[in-house]
C-alpha cells in the first residue's frame, strides 16, 4: 500500500516517525515522508524519501514573539498534572483559543495544507499516518479518500482537553461557544471540497507508543506500538571510551537536542549539576554543545564532556539520567529501565515526569526549584535505593512487551484496508 506520513517541520516530532516508516518500508509498502522544505534533510538523512510542501513557518520565529503567552496559559497544574476534569472551562475554552490561533494554524500554514492536499490527490495514498498536530494530514487524508492515524510520541493531553471541551461544550448549550480548531478546520476542508468532522481531529485511530502505565486512554481506537529510539541528525558513533564498562556508576546528564534549536529556556543547568555531583564516587557524563559549554565555570574531575553521544548506547551501561524531560530523552530512559530525575516544565513532559515519579521509577525535581543540593540528595536515592531500579525495570517491561513496529505493520494493513473502502466510497 501507499503509505503518507507527515509532521510540521520540528525534528522531535518527526523523529518519533522513523522506526514506523521503515517498517512499513521493510514490509514492501511505499512511503513519503512530508513536511515543510526545512525539514526536508533531516528527512532524508533517516534514509527516507522527502515530499517538501508549502513554505516553512517560522515556528522558532513565531514562539519568540508569543510562546511566552503559551507557556504562561500553560502553567496551570491542573492542565500539567493530568487532573484536567478539575479545569473550569474557561480554560478549556482558551486552551482551544490559543492553541489554535498561535499554534496549530502556524505550523500548518494555508500553503503546506494546500499542497500537502495536491500531492495526496495525484499520489493517491491508501493511508495517511500524521504527528498529532500536523492537521494538514488529517486535510490530505479527507481530501484524497485515504484512511487516517495519528502516531503519539507522548501521552495525548491535548486530545483530553479536546474531549472536556466539547463535552462541556455540549452541555451548556449548542451553539452558545465558538470552536476556534473545529472552525478552522471547517473553512480548511471546504477550500478542498470536504467537510468536517470529529474524525479530522482524532483519526480514525491512533496509534501510541506510551508504556499503559502512562498512556492516556480516550475510549478511541488504539494501536500501541513500542518505542524505538531514533537519534535524529546527529552522529550516532559510539566512542571508544563507551566500550568497556564503567569502573564505577554511571549518570548521564542531558538537555536533549531540540531546547539547543529552539531557544526554550534549559531546565537542566551545568553547575548546579556538577556542583552535585563533584564529590561523589560516581561517572558522569555530561552532553553540552560549545555554547553550554561556555557557560560551565568548572569541570568536576568526574565529570566527561562531550557535545553528543548515542543515549541507546550510553544509558544501558548508566545507573541513573539526570534531564530536561524531553519527549525522546524520557522515553529512550524508560526503554531502557534507567531510574531518572527528569526536570519538565511544560506540557506533557510535567505529566511524564511527575507519572515517573508515582510509580517509584525515578524523580520528578520542579525546574524552579532545583538546586546542587536537590540534585545530590535525588541522585543518591536513585543510586541507593533499589526500589528505583526495580520499578524502573518493570516500566521497561511494559516498553518491551508492546508490539514493535514490524508487528503493529500487519494491524495497519487490516486497519487501511477497512477504512481506506470506508472513505473512498464516500468521496
Amino acid at each position: 500500500m501507499r503509505v503518507l506520513m507527515t509532521s510540521f517541520a520540528e525534528d522531535s516530532h518527526f523523529s518519533g516517525m522513523v522506526p514506523l516508516a521503515w517498517a512499513l518500508r521493510t514490509a514492501g509498502h511505499d512511503v513519503r515522508m512530508a513536511s515543510q522544505p526545512s525539514l526536508t534533510d533531516t528527512i532524508v538523512g533517516a534514509g527516507l524519501t522527502a515530499v517538501p510542501v508549502g513554505g516553512d513557518p517560522a515556528l522558532h520565529t513565531v514562539l519568540g514573539a508569543v510562546g511566552a503567552d503559551i507557556m504562561a496559559y500553560h502553567s496551570e497544574p491542573d492542565y500539567l498534572e493530568n487532573r484536567h476534569e478539575r479545569l473550569p472551562f474557561s480554560f478549556l475554552k482558551g486552551h482551544d483559543t490559543v492553541m489554535t490561533s498561535l499554534f496549530y494554524s502556524w505550523i500548518n500554514n494555508d500553503s503546506m495544507v494546500d499542497e500537502l492536499v495536491e500531492f495526496a490527490r495525484s499520489w493517491q495514498p491508501d493511508l495517511v499516518i500524521r504527528e498529532p498536530f500536523t492537521f494538514a494530514g488529517a486535510v490530505a487524508a479527507r481530501a484524497s479518500g485515504a484512511a487516517h492515524a495519528r502516531l503519539l510520541s507522548f501521552p495525548d493531553l491535548f486530545g483530553s482537553t479536546r474531549r472536556l471541551f466539547l463535552e462541556q461544550s455540549a452541555a451548556r448549550g449548542t451553539g452558545q461557544y465558538d470552536d476556534t480548531l473545529g472552525e478552522w478546520l471547517s473553512w480548511t476542508l471546504a477550500r478542498h471540497g470536504c467537510a468536517f468532522d470529529e474524525e479530522v481531529v482524532s483519526g480514525q485511530w491512533s496509534i501510541d507508543q506510551m508504556p499503559p502505565s502512562v498512556r492516556l486512554s480516550l475510549g478511541q481506537p488504539l494501536v500501541p506500538m513500542r518505542y524505538i529510539p531514533h537519534n535524529g541528525q546527529v552522529p550516532t558513533v559510539v566512542p571508544g571510551w563507551l566500550r568497556s564498562e564503567p569502573s564505577r556508576p554511571r549518570v548521564c546528564v542531558t538537555a536533549g537536542m531540540t531546547a539547543r534549536d529552539n531557544g526554550m529556556p534549559n531546565a537542566v543547568l551545568a553547575d548546579d549539576v556538577f556542583e552535585a555531583v563533584a564529590a561523589l564516587d560516581i561517572e558522569v557524563v555530561a552532553t553540552l554543545d560549545p555554547a553550554e559549554r561556555e557557560m560551565i565555570t568548572s569541570t568536576p574531575e568526574n565529570v566527561r564532556v562531550v557535545d553528543h553521544v548515542p543515549l541507546d548506547a550510553l544509558l544501558p551501561t548508566c545507573s541513573a539520567i539526570v534531564h530536561h524531560g524531553g519527549a525522546g530523552t524520557w522515553a529512550t530512559a524508560t526503554a531502557w529501565g534507567v531510574p531518572q530525575i527528569s526536570l519538565g516544565r511544560v506540557w506533557d513532559a510535567v505529566y511524564r515526569s511527575r507519572r515517573i515519579d508515582e510509580l517509584g521509577a525515578g524523580l520528578y525535581l520542579p525546574p524552579g526549584g532545583v538546586s546542587a543540593e536537590s540534585l545530590r540528595a535525588g541522585l543518591l536515592r536513585l543510586l541507593e535505593e533499589p526500589e528505583f531500579g526495580l520499578r524502573a525495570g518493570r516500566l521497561r517491561d511494559e516498553v518491551r512487551t508492546a508490539p514493535h513496529p514490524n508487528e503493529v505493520v500487519q494491524v495497519l494493513e487490516q486497519l487501511t484496508a477497512r477504512h481506506h473502502s470506508r472513505a473512498a466510497a464516500a468521496t
